[in-house]
Formats: C-alpha cells, sequence, structure tokens
C-alpha cells in the first residue's frame, strides 16, 4: 500500500521511568564490580583501538614519553563489560572513565626501500624510509558510577 501506519512513539514519562531504571542496574553492577572484564575503545594515534587489560598496542607515532613512562589515555569512545556497554557522544568524560597505559618499548619500523629506476636513462633514485614505532601495554581500564 502508499500509506504507512503511524509508528506509536513511547510515552516520554515511561521512556524517563525506564532510562532511570537501566542507569541504577548499571551503577549496582559497577558500585558492587559484578561486570566482568571490562573493554574500551580509544582513539590514540589517530586510530580507534579494541583494548582490555594487559593488552599491547602497536602504533606508528612517537609519543613524548619515554620507555617505562605510565600515561593516561583521555580519548574514550566507548567502555563495556558483560552486561552493559556505555558509548560517548562522540567522547565518554574524563571523570567518569579512565585507561592507564605503559610505554613498552620506542623503535623504528623495518627499513623500506622506496626504488625509483628509469631504464635507458641512467636514473636511479633510493630512498630508504623508517617509521617510528611506540609499543604500549593497557595497565587498568575504570569506571566510575554516575
Amino acid at each position: 500500500t502508499l500509506f504507512r501506519s503511524p509508528v506509536k512513539l513511547p510515552d516520554a514519562r515511561e521512556e524517563a521511568i525506564h532510562h532511570a531504571e537501566v542507569v541504577q542496574r548499571i551503577n549496582n553492577l559497577i558500585a558492587n564490580g559484578q561486570f566482568g572484564r571490562l573493554f574500551a575503545v580509544i582513539h590514540f594515534a589517530s586510530r580507534q583501538w579494541k583494548v582490555t587489560n594487559e593488552d599491547l598496542i602497536l602504533s606508528h607515532a612517537d609519543i613524548d614519553a619515554k620507555c617505562g613512562d605510565k600515561i593516561r589515555l583521555e580519548k574514550v569512545l566507548l567502555v563495556g563489560g558483560d552486561d552493559f556497554t556505555l558509548i560517548g557522544k562522540p567522547l565518554l568524560d574524563r571523570d567518569h572513565v579512565r585507561v592507564e597505559a605503559t610505554v613498552i618499548e620506542k623503535t623504528e619500523s623495518c627499513p623500506k626501500i622506496h626504488m625509483r629506476f628509469w631504464k635507458r636513462h641512467r636514473y636511479q633514485r633510493k630512498r630508504i624510509i623508517v617509521h617510528p614505532q611506540t609499543l604500549l601495554r593497557i595497565n587498568t581500564i575504570d569506571r566510575k558510577s554516575t
């Protein structure tokens, strides 16, 4: 048919009550520590990473931290556990989520050779490309109830 039946929207009062119940249930899980292993999606070095505790990240960026330094990753897009997922719009608040990492190693990538060559012109150009790399270990993902 050309006509659709109208869509019934939920009542605003019922929606608010349901939202408050869900938030209360999640806060109880967090307060009691019954959320299992937390995971987070973070934005670091122009990429998004899904991480949990004790994960390793090999980033193709050079950061201003020495080996052994602990850093805090503040751009957290999403945090979840067994029974819940909290999504930021676009980021979660820094006061509610804490993701800490340790710089394990700072190295350079394997050399890549970029060769340009023209036949019968005596033209050869060789360029060796090396990028900095940083290896991070995720120490903790902490979530505080709101």
